[in-house]
């Protein structure tokens, strides 16, 4: 099972307040820890959102919306993205993750479809396969740099 780790965004973070050497040098380790337990597949800190966009779809319609967004609670500062047993081990290891904020702070844990989730007349066996293709190859390409 894959899980996303979704650390919400706080009111520093979005004004761009760096963590501190010590919380660096925690996530660093808590991250090693998870790397050679082979539960970690990705992790990164993401910058504001007032320097980022968003893209709204309205059928053909796009427009971009460029700007710092109001409602912090809905944002995402950083992530991880777990490959574990079960949700409860997921819970467990994020349980063990240094506090990434002063204060009260929330990470979300959510499940990633895998292809089996999908019925295969609406996900076919030749798009799953491709779809595994490609993630294998984005795999490579991570493991690469």
């Amino acid at each position: 099972m894959r899980f996303m780790a979704i650390v919400k965004a706080t009111r520093d973070s979005e004004a761009g307040a760096l963590p501190s050497k010590e919380l660096l040098a925690a996530m660093g380790k808590f991250n090693e820890e998870m790397m050679k337990a082979g539960v970690l597949l990705a992790g990164e800190g993401l910058q504001p959102s007032s320097k980022g966009a968003r893209v709204r779809f309205s059928g053909t319609k796009r427009t971009v919306i460029d700007e710092p967004f109001t409602e912090t609670k809905e944002l995402i500062a950083d992530f991880w993205r777990l490959q574990v047993r079960s949700k409860e081990e997921a819970i467990e290891w994020i349980k063990r993750s240094p506090a990434p904020f002063d204060g009260e702070c929330e990470i979300e844990l959510r499940q990633v479809f895998e292809a089996s989730d999908f019925p295969a007349e609406i996900f076919p066996p030749e798009d799953a396969a491709r779809e595994q293709s490609l993630r294998d190859e984005l795999q490579k390409k991570t493991a690469k740099s």
